[in-house]
């Protein structure tokens, strides 16, 4: 079996209020890191059997974002074992209650996930830890009867290589058929342009000057 498990993205300030706070939805950031995060699972093939989610607000559209860039079609699974005051026994018998599926992505919060996802890689008994931020998806595998953490994303990562291969396209978008570089001129400031108007005046100047002193 496998699960994701993916803490909630940016959602602003707490609310004091329990019921208020529990409303609270994600913030610009956080939608930006939910499409940015599902885009890159699904660049990895990412494929899930069902998404569970926290019933808090914050959480399920965390969950809606994601599963919309990965392609998932079938129900949003609430369960309140993924609450942040929930205890870990709940997390555990709720895992078992999916135990069909091969593959399954959790939606929740801290406190308690970080505590979830460290005991379901520690084994029995025992705990490790594992700070999962905000946004951010990891992988757990079951493997010869225990769980191993394959791989951890943050949203700060996953930006980086956002942003790097949309530098990776601009530069390709520049090259001519040679593999060089050609900057169109309305990429270039108006400081460049004047530069390049100066040299090539300067050119001709001199061209000028070369064929008066020929006479």
């Amino acid at each position: 079996m496998i699960i994701y498990f993916v803490r909630h993205a940016s959602a602003g300030q707490k609310k004091l209020s329990g019921k208020k706070d529990e409303k609270r939805p994600l913030d610009a950031d956080g939608v930006q890191q939910c499409t940015q995060m599902g885009r890159i699972l699904s660049s990895m093939e990412v494929g899930v059997d069902a998404i569970i989610s926290s019933p808090l607000k914050r959480a399920t559209q965390t969950a809606a974002l994601i599963a919309n860039e990965i392609g998932y079609e079938s129900k949003l699974h609430i369960e309140n074992a993924l609450r942040p005051e929930a205890k870990y026994d709940h997390f555990r018998e709720m895992l078992r209650d999916y135990s069909k599926h091969e593959s399954i992505m959790v939606v929740g919060h801290n406190p308690n996930f970080s505590d979830f996802l460290g005991r379901t890689i520690a084994g029995s008994g025992e705990r490790a830890h594992v700070d999962i931020r905000k946004g951010s998806v990891a992988k757990v595998e079951s493997k010869q009867k225990k769980y191993v953490l394959d791989w951890l994303l943050t949203p700060r990562l996953v930006k980086a290589a956002s942003d790097a291969s949309s530098g990776e396209r601009a530069s390709s978008s520049f090259q001519n058929g040679n593999g060089e570089l050609q900057i169109p001129d309305e990429y270039l400031s108006v400081r460049a342009k004047s530069l390049a108007n100066d040299s090539h005046e300067a050119a001709r100047t001199s061209k000028s000057r070369a064929k008066t002193s020929r006479k």
